[in-house]
């Protein structure tokens, strides 16, 4: 990595892992309810919706976010596990129906029923058991490794750090057609695919500066967009 980049990725992650630039994010919804001590399993839920929404205008994300949070009367967990959920064919989020709000509920209340965390799920496990989506180890899953970040990722800063038993070495960068551009541009891959080998060797750039905190670098990828908007 060129040193002009790397000081670069450095500046860019300490001025943007802050608070201030996520108050319009999707983390703000389980941000909130960790701050405000909710269990785990709220966190979690909303943690999930959340990632699932993150596509989009930012303001369209936090709105429709919003909305579901105010339809489960911000308590999520108890929302799923009362099998009383909203199911129709009306957009909540884009081409996210409730109907599909609905499904995710399901496969979250029959894996609550056996365990207390979904932290124990691989990203691909979190495909299947979660998001009802067919198995692909080559996919990048860049909302579940998003989710991930905000829950694994323990500075205390932005992220939550509520998964205690994944290493924040393991994560892997969360990659949408923005990181990728941002990415190639720097020179952090070459690669064309937006799958999951380009996304671990953008990961990989990353821990020649954060071998321990890789995902320091999600930040730093974000500034850069934000600056040369």
């Amino acid at each position: 990595m060129k040193a002009k980049v790397k000081e670069l990725l450095i500046d860019r992650a300490a001025k943007y892992n802050d608070p201030v630039w996520f108050e319009e994010d999707p983390i703000a919804f389980p941000r909130k309810l960790a701050l405000e001590g909710a269990p785990l399993q709220d966190v979690e839920v909303a943690a999930v919706f959340a990632a699932l929404f993150a596509w989009g205008r930012r303001a369209m994300i936090v709105r429709d976010c919003n909305t579901l949070m105010e339809e489960m009367c911000w308590k999520p967990y108890d929302y799923v596990m009362t099998g009383d959920w909203r199911d129709e064919d009306a957009s909540v989020h884009r081409t996210v129906k409730w109907s599909d709000v609905a499904r995710i509920c399901r496969s979250l209340r029959e894996w609550y029923r056996w365990h207390d965390s979904l932290e124990s799920l691989s990203p691909d496990e979190m495909r299947v058991t979660v998001y009802g989506q067919k198995s692909d180890p080559k996919a990048a899953n860049k909302k579940i490794n998003m989710l991930r970040r905000w829950m694994v990722r323990r500075d205390g800063i932005v992220d939550l750090g509520l998964w205690q038993n994944t290493d924040p070495a393991d994560l892997i960068v969360p990659l949408d057609v923005h990181v990728h551009a941002q990415a190639r541009e720097l020179g952090l891959t070459r690669r064309n695919p937006k799958d999951l080998r380009t996304a671990l060797e953008i990961t990989d750039a990353f821990r020649e500066i954060w071998p321990e905190d890789p995902l320091m670098g999600d930040f730093a990828l974000f500034g850069y967009g934000v600056d040369n908007a």
